[in-house]
């Protein structure tokens, strides 16, 4: 019968490190790691290769011993994702092993790339190398690369004051009171609300103010999923809401019914804040509610 085969385990170990010599050319580079310099050794041919080699790979010849300092800046070539990184590894988080052309090197060093995110990483992308705090010259002294610096979030905020001219003070003038004022053109008898003086579609005068009731419809709206300090929730609505008697809409936000059962055609009323709590300002409206009557169908 046949017996099973006889297996053997063996181990080669160096507990101490394995020590060999670097030679003149890697040497070179690994000492100028050291200084967190990169260089790379020129060919007979003029090209620059990157880590340096004692040979031209291309035709056999030995290299100029003139070396080069490259990037430290580069440009991915290549790569590929490691998203379950092993304790061998350089980083710790998921990165890209990547073929990276440094600025005036002509042939492309391997790295580790740790980008801010996944998606964010591609052929293209320039890069430069983030370093240990103690070199002691070795490949890992660049403890990876990263992205270069295309994009910064800054805080904006502007403030500016708003002073009402004549027609828009007279409106706000009327918000204060708890009316809506508009006025209708002498010319082609439209009405517009907020009052103004003069017909934005004939250019014809509107010499006097009308009240306008505060109910309206809603001709179209949009569902909006960020927050505002002025809305009593999120998502909320923002409509615009033709007031009875007016020809143009005038935009407000829209509560009391949940954003997904809003619909244009929804007949709606001002929602004002307490008398006593009102300025010359549109903030007197907190939103437009639902009245509860049938919808008005839209032509």
């Amino acid at each position: 019968m046949p017996s099973d085969p006889l297996v053997a385990q063996h181990v080669l170990e160096f507990p101490g490190g394995y020590t060999r010599s670097t030679g003149p050319v890697v040497g070179r580079f690994l000492t100028e790691l050291r200084e967190r310099r990169i260089v790379g050794v020129r060919t007979s041919e003029g090209g620059v290769l990157v880590p340096p080699l004692e040979y031209d790979p291309a035709t056999g010849e030995p290299v100029t011993g003139e070396y080069v300092e490259v990037g430290p800046a580069g440009t991915v070539t290549t790569w590929t994702w490691v998203e379950e990184p092993l304790d061998i590894h350089p980083v710790d988080v998921p990165f890209a092993w990547a073929l990276i052309a440094l600025d005036g090197a002509d042939t492309a060093l391997v790295h580790a790339v740790v980008p801010e995110h996944p998606k964010a990483m591609r052929t293209g992308m320039r890069v430069r190398p983030v370093w240990r705090e103690q070199p002691t010259g070795h490949i890992t002294d660049i403890r990876h690369f990263a992205p270069e610096v295309t994009k910064i979030v800054s805080p904006v905020r502007a403030e500016y004051r708003l002073r009402a001219g004549g027609s828009l003070a007279v409106f706000l003038a009327g918000v204060e009171r708890g009316v809506l004022l508009g006025g209708r053109c002498e010319r082609c008898a439209k009405v517009y609300v907020p009052y103004r003086t003069f017909c934005p579609e004939c250019g014809g005068p509107i010499p006097d103010t009308l009240e306008l009731p505060d109910t309206g419809t809603i001709t179209t709206f949009a569902i909006n999923n960020l927050p505002d300090p002025r809305a009593p929730e999120v998502p909320f609505v923002s409509a615009y809401i033709l007031l009875d008697g007016a020809d143009l809409p005038m935009i407000a936000l829209v509560a009391g019914v949940p954003a997904h059962e809003v619909r244009q055609g929804m007949r709606v009323r001002a929602v004002w804040v307490p008398e006593s709590e009102r300025t010359a300002s549109m903030a007197n409206i907190r939103w437009f509610a639902p009245t509860g009557e049938p919808d008005v169908e839209l032509s």
